[in-house]
């Protein structure tokens, strides 16, 4: 089950509890009846090159992968550096990308 982290609105107390997403709200250790449940970690969301494609991604999977995004990662690169030090530095990043 997971953890969740609530906080007392009467004593401002901090504690956790285990229970299932749809379960009411746990009274506080205290006895006090006002609690709130506290965000205390947030999930990653990748994108672009970070995002996962599969744990077993093929070739075919992967060159999709980096044709869709280095088109992307070149324009930006080439908004803050400029178009000839990206053409002279980089490298597999060229103007027309090749399977």
């Amino acid at each position: 089950m997971p953890r969740y982290d609530y906080e007392c609105e009467t004593c401002g107390k901090r504690f956790e509890a285990r229970h299932s997403f749809d379960a009411p709200l746990p009274s506080c250790p205290e006895g006090h009846a006002t609690v709130h449940r506290l965000i205390t970690t947030a999930p990653r969301v990748l994108r672009g090159m970070a995002a996962p494609t599969s744990r077993n991604a093929s070739k075919e999977e992967l060159r999709s992968k980096w044709a869709e995004e280095t088109p992307k990662l070149r324009q930006k690169m080439v908004e803050k550096l400029g178009e000839e030090t990206v053409s002279k530095y980089g490298g597999t990043l060229n103007a027309t990308y090749d399977d």
